[in-house]
């Protein structure tokens, strides 16, 4: 821990001595102060009449297009650039997004009704990198959302309402590295690209920026609900076990007491303890930029903003047990033409079926996949 916390400590040093931020290989965000070009959105286009994408049991179709969102969230979803919470609980299988300038939205269970949900004001025009979703000791829900463009760390209920705001950490905030204390001492921006739970803790990756650390926060199931700073975190920009080019996505596996961050620009998917203790690395196919990943039984899915061939369109990667056995081409084979670059992707299941709900980036675009299974 110590090599990985001098290596660290050079790293970030070196990025704010020259006063830029390090960012990763064909990045998709944007340098502080210059707004990204999207591409035009192609709509419209009906995805290809028959067409299957994927290997073996995890083949799919495309079932839902953006045509089912509601009207205000059409007109804003060419600037999506998000992620999907899923609530798993038995009863319910609902799926939470927000889109910049609609605010959150509600996926049905069965796929086939989206409806905007009240969304305040603080949050309705930022953009939510991802969603993620957690349930109380009384089993109440809570919606979390990483705002980041706006440096700031959202808690709502399911039903929209804002119950906690976690900004920008202050001086007065203690962390185990100085590095992290000297980072936002010298007003270096918090951008959180994405927010998970385990325990009473909040894992927090921080890829767009120069600091590149997973932070922590604590979390008080009081009434209403704290969040709070806390000293825990790891990372810094590199390539060494621990480290990350971009620390895009972070994953609490259910059941396990362990911490999966996509560190996207280096092809892997990195494991840790709650403590930030490297455990292990999942390395994707060479080339590949893996944004997020998400467990369903003993599949694991993966979003890839660009494949090794990046004059196609972006891969989504199936996994069973850690060996990949299936690759969706939601472009080239089954005509979402939008979707160059995958942003998120979740599965979820209903009816004994798998279902792959997957959002577009640049320009931004919206889909359900069915899986095939005849």
């Amino acid at each position: 821990m110590k090599n990985l916390r001098r290596g660290a400590s050079k790293a970030l040093l070196a990025v704010l001595a020259l006063g830029i931020s390090a960012v990763g290989l064909r990045a998709h965000h944007a340098p502080s102060g210059v707004a990204a070009k999207a591409d035009a959105p192609v709509r419209g286009v009906a995805p290809t009449p028959g067409a299957v994408s994927g290997q073996g049991k995890m083949r799919f179709h495309v079932l839902v297009t953006a045509d089912k969102l509601p009207d205000d969230a059409k007109k804003v979803l060419e600037k999506a650039h998000g992620g999907f919470a899923v609530d798993r609980r038995p009863g319910k299988g609902e799926t939470y997004f927000a889109l910049p300038g609609a605010g959150i939205l509600q996926i049905s269970p069965d796929f086939q009704t989206i409806n905007m949900v009240p969304t305040d004001p603080s949050m309705k025009d930022a953009n939510m990198h991802n969603a993620g979703i957690w349930y109380a000791k009384d089993g109440t829900p809570y919606l979390m959302f990483p705002g980041n463009d706006v440096g700031k760390v959202f808690t709502t209920t399911l039903d929209g309402k804002l119950v906690s705001t976690l900004s920008t950490p202050t001086a007065n905030d203690k962390f185990a590295f100085q590095d992290v204390h000297d980072y936002f001492f010298g007003a270096g921006k918090f951008v959180p690209t994405d927010v998970d739970k385990l325990g009473s803790l909040y894992y927090i990756s921080t890829g767009y920026s120069p600091l590149d650390f997973i932070l922590t926060a604590r979390v008080t199931e009081t009434s209403p609900i704290q969040v709070m700073w806390n000293r825990l975190g790891w990372g810094g920009k590199g390539e060494a076990h621990g480290q990350f080019r971009t620390s895009h996505g972070i994953t609490v596996p259910p059941g396990l007491r362990r911490i999966d961050v996509s560190d996207r620009p280096n092809s892997r998917i990195e494991r840790f303890t709650p403590y930030g203790h490297y455990l292990s690395t999942l390395k994707m196919p060479a080339g590949s930029l893996p944004c997020d990943v998400c467990y369903l039984d003993q599949y694991m899915i993966v979003a890839a903003l660009d494949g090794p061939d990046t004059s196609r369109g972006s891969p989504l990667y199936i996994y069973e047990n850690d060996r990949l056995v299936s690759t969706i081409m939601p472009k080239e084979e089954l005509g979402l033409v939008n979707f160059k670059h995958n942003h998120n992707a979740v599965l979820t299941k209903a009816n004994g079926k798998y279902y792959i709900i997957v959002q577009a980036w640049n320009p931004g675009d919206f889909a359900i996949l069915e899986q095939v299974t005849n």
